[in-house]
């Protein structure tokens, strides 16, 4: 026998399981599929947003350099560019919709948020590591999970609003390592800031069955604590999430 014979017998059995999820490969293959449901509308989608806004305390924060670099030692051609950096952040009173920054003036973002650069602020949605097991191989697939973009600026918190607020203290309970950075420390100059959001973009994951496109200001301003608390994604509370922010089930496919 040529040994190049062998070599479909060797392939053939993964040709015949490729399409199939390697999840079921030791388990037993599901009978019943995903539930349908119809797109959420763009409110719903909004209380995503703002439910993910909550949970999660890391965004990547997105500037532009300026043209010139007077004080800054760089390559002279990055002027106009953008630049993307991790950054914390919580979600604090008054505006719990307008993201709360430990801002380190040295620090490239809010150099260039000074120099007249808006900020772009970007979130995804992580799902719960204890998150059930689930039929759709796509249900936990980050090209299907909701993620979203704040743009706007960057401006400093009133001294009467950190003492009314406690801002400190609902910034340093989701970050305790920030206390070597906050305000007042003796490494850096630093300050209490808040992204005060003009425009959003929200992405919510495959197109036949999430809602994508500009959310208005007013609508990110006004969903409630209630609404937020009510909103379960997928995995919070099963693979496709419940409450008020998912899309009804689909009466299309149930012949409702």
């Amino acid at each position: 026998m040529r040994p190049t014979s062998l070599l479909p017998l060797f392939l053939a059995p993964f040709a015949i399981s490729s399409p199939v999820n390697n999840q079921y490969v030791f388990s037993d293959a599901p009978d019943v599929p995903p539930p349908a449901r119809e797109v959420p509308t763009m409110r719903q989608s909004a209380i995503q947003a703002r439910r993910i806004l909550n949970l999660q305390s890391i965004a990547t924060l997105s500037t532009v350099f300026p043209g010139a670099a007077a004080f800054e030692s760089r390559p002279s051609d990055v002027g106009g560019s953008a630049v993307g950096l991790m950054e914390y952040y919580a979600s604090c009173s008054p505006h719990v919709h307008n993201p709360t920054l430990l801002a380190v003036s040295i620090a490239s973002t809010f150099k260039n948020s000074a120099a007249g650069s808006n900020v772009t602020f970007s979130l995804r949605y992580h799902p719960p590591s204890n998150r059930p097991w689930s039929a759709d191989p796509f249900a936990y697939s980050p090209a299907n999970l909701p993620r979203f973009s704040l743009i706007g600026h960057v401006e400093p918190f009133a001294a009467a609003e950190l003492a009314q607020y406690n801002v400190s203290e609902c910034f340093l309970g989701a970050h305790p390592d920030a206390e070597v950075w906050k305000p007042g420390n003796d490494i850096h100059t630093s300050w209490w800031g808040r992204l005060i959001v003009d425009e959003i973009y929200f992405f919510g994951g495959f197109g036949d069955r999430a809602w994508i496109g500009w959310i208005p200001v007013e609508t990110w301003r006004s969903i409630s604590a209630e609404e937020v608390e009510g909103c379960k994604l997928a995995g919070e509370d099963g693979a496709y999430g419940s409450g008020n922010c998912v899309g009804a089930p689909a009466t299309w496919m149930t012949g409702q």
